[in-house]
């Protein structure tokens, strides 16, 4: 029967141990020690505890500091052991499994984790992920835009911002005499009909700078026509461009009474266009306009109300061949809707943009972003909409997109307030914001700059971002910090004690933050000198809060393999003086016993005795009548180093 208590206590006193230890396993993970932390989830999992919270924390470890690998493997032993986990760390383990290229593994949880969100965002696209798709979806760095409403916009309307060769071409009603003949003006808004400009780009300390714009030749412009919208071939020699239904300088129309669009094609002799022809796919009856060129030239695509479409107007692509072209099709309901989709561009990297009155929008026309000419056939990706927002789109028209992927400059066309003309152009640069955090790291009892200090950039989650240490002047430096966010920044070296501070960038590119960092030795003169170790009233039991400080022993016992210690414990004069001596006592063997389970040897802590209320620190004697604080004072735990360590 004594047998049996004996083992029932011991049971108790093993599971106390765990969850103490479970206990200060958490404090470290609070503090973003992630490493120490799982090295004692680790040992709390060797002592038979292997709980969901420890395993979703060891997850958690190695996922916040980016060792997926080793994230994945405790997040499937979790998720299949407990089958009832938060949903979060199935997501979590979705993107374990997709840094590992497993797509097919992860779209697998992906189904559970959608059944269990249906309304998240980020799972729309569900089959087939491949990386470059999965850092494009999950991306939620800002991305900044440089706007500028270019100087050579008139009064009148200028749109377009085309590039080919070092040569930007645009449409205007712009004419080079102040007087303008009232019989040639269109009828719609009383300007001059629409040109075609080109003008000379350059590069010149870092900005793009345009020659003065001229016309294209008179076989081109007319006077009595609009002409737009072009694309050119990459060769430079053949360009498709938009103007109304005319035949030998006579306007035709429809049998409801427009004279609709149609697109045409010059082929380039010298320096003049000429050998102008109609498509063979435009009519009479429908508008046919705004021709762009696939990267590889073998399709058109174009915008047209013709019979057939899902709404007024539609983007529809046509087959580019030797001897001519094929039949018009219709890209579908993904991207036509009963509105207005108009003005396709299609960048080198085959990303389809274009402008539409309708999905999702803030007003008029907007532009928009698609992968649909990315996608294969038979292939199960799914087509993406993306509305391109503020700033490229406004509450106004916005439209005539061209954008050079590979350097993310490009222009845009826009009739929003605040410009110059009707229409106005406006050129654009995408950048990241981005911010540079430096500083120094200090010694707080010397005030020396400390060397080989580990610097980590946390994120608002906790998530390691990157680590840097510290030069031979204390000094650290993270140049590619990103605007609008909020950010840990932890300073930690074995033998001090760690710092951090919490700061917040704001939304200004290259600006610069400096914080410095102070840490405090754990060695001062001959002593291991921590923050105090409570015990409870009258118990000799290790708590979590004590065993967290405990840490910092065993870190410098670590570091240095030589050193001797001897421990004190001390009580407060409250109490008998004999008890309080045996109590003392017991709490520095509990001390030490605890630095023995921490692989501290024996040989290594020469004594650990107790002196009870024999060296009160203050005033605080028998009979004194002194604070809870003044009290406190007098526990407390010395570790005195008693030999040449170095």
């Amino acid at each position: 029967m004594r047998l049996k208590k004996y083992t029932y206590i011991i049971l108790f006193l093993f599971a106390q141990q765990l969850v103490g230890q479970t206990k200060v396993a958490d404090n470290f993970f609070r503090d973003y020690s992630y490493e120490r932390a799982a090295e004692l989830y680790k040992e709390a999992l060797i002592k038979k505890d292997s709980s969901e919270h420890i395993l979703k924390r060891l997850g958690d470890c190695y996922f916040n500091v980016s060792k997926l690998e080793k994230a994945a493997f405790w997040f499937d032993i979790a998720i299949k052991k407990y089958p009832g986990i938060d949903s979060e760390y199935i997501y979590k383990y979705v993107q374990t499994l997709r840094s590992q290229k497993k797509y097919d593994e992860a779209n697998a949880y992906l189904r559970d984790y959608k059944a269990l969100n249906k309304n998240d965002n980020r799972v729309k696209n569900i089959d087939d992920f491949n990386l470059d798709s999965y850092n494009t979806l999950t991306n939620t760095e800002k991305v900044y835009v440089d706007l500028e409403n270019l100087a050579l916009n008139t009064e009148y309307s200028d749109f377009g911002g085309y590039e080919h060769e070092e040569t930007m071409y645009f449409y205007s009603t712009w004419v080079k005499d102040s007087i303008i003949d009232q019989e040639k003006l269109y009828e719609w808004n009383l300007e001059p009909y629409l040109n075609i400009f080109e003008t000379k780009t350059k590069i010149e300390n870092g900005t793009k700078n345009f020659d003065a714009p001229s016309k294209l030749n008179t076989t081109i412009n007319t006077s009595n026509d609009h002409e737009a919208l072009i694309t050119i071939t990459n060769d430079g020699k053949t360009m498709y461009f938009t103007r109304n239904n005319s035949k030998k300088d006579k306007r035709k129309y429809s049998n409801e009474g427009s004279s609709n669009l149609k697109i045409y094609r010059a082929t380039k002799q010298g320096n003049s266009w000429n050998n102008i022809t109609e498509l063979p796919f435009n009519n009479d009856e429908h508008d046919t306009s705004a021709p762009a060129l696939s990267p590889d030239n073998k399709t058109l695509y174009f915008s047209s109300n013709m019979d057939g479409g899902h709404g007024q107007t539609d983007l529809y692509k046509i087959s580019i061949t030797s001897d001519g072209f094929g039949i018009p099709k219709n890209l579908g309901p993904e991207i036509n809707t009963e509105g207005n989709e108009k003005f396709p561009y299609v960048a080198k990297d085959s990303t389809l943009y274009f402008s539409s009155d309708s999905h999702l929008n803030l007003g008029l026309l907007d532009i928009f972003e698609s992968n649909i000419l990315k996608i294969k056939r038979n292939d199960s990706t799914q087509v993406y909409i993306k509305n391109l927002g503020a700033p490229y789109n406004s509450s106004f028209d916005d439209f005539c997109f061209f954008i050079n992927s590979e350097n993310q400059t490009g222009y845009l066309s826009s009739n929003r307030e605040g410009g110059i003309g009707g229409d106005d152009i406006y050129a654009f640069g995408k950048y990241e914001c981005k911010q540079n955090l430096t500083g120094f790291a200090y010694d707080t009892e010397s005030g020396d700059p400390l060397a080989k200090v580990s610097v980590s950039l946390l994120d608002i989650n906790g998530k390691l971002v990157e680590s840097f240490y510290t030069d031979k002047t204390g000094k650290y430096e993270f140049k590619d910090v990103s605007c609008d966010a909020t950010f840990t920044v932890l300073a930690e070296r074995v033998i001090y004690r760690p710092d951090k501070k919490e700061f917040v960038t704001t939304s200004v590119n290259d600006e610069s933050t400096e914080i410095d960092l102070y840490l405090q030795p754990l060695i001062i003169d001959n002593e291991i000198v921590i923050n105090p170790i409570y015990f409870d009233y009258n118990k000799s039991d290790i708590r979590p809060d004590a065993a967290y400080e405990l840490e910092n022993i065993v870190a410098v016992m670590r570091e240095h393999p030589k050193m001797h210690i001897k421990i004190e414990a001390h009580t407060d004069s409250r109490g008998r003086d004999a008890y309080n001596l045996k109590l003392s006592d017991r709490r520095a063997k509990s001390t030490r016993d605890y630095l023995f389970t921490r692989g501290i040897t024996n040989k290594r802590i020469v004594s650990a005795n107790g002196f009870g209320e024999s060296q009160i620190l203050n005033r605080c004697t028998n009979g004194v009548k002194c604070s809870d604080q003044e009290h406190q004072d007098n526990r407390r735990s010395k570790f005195l180093i008693t030999n040449s360590y170095k």
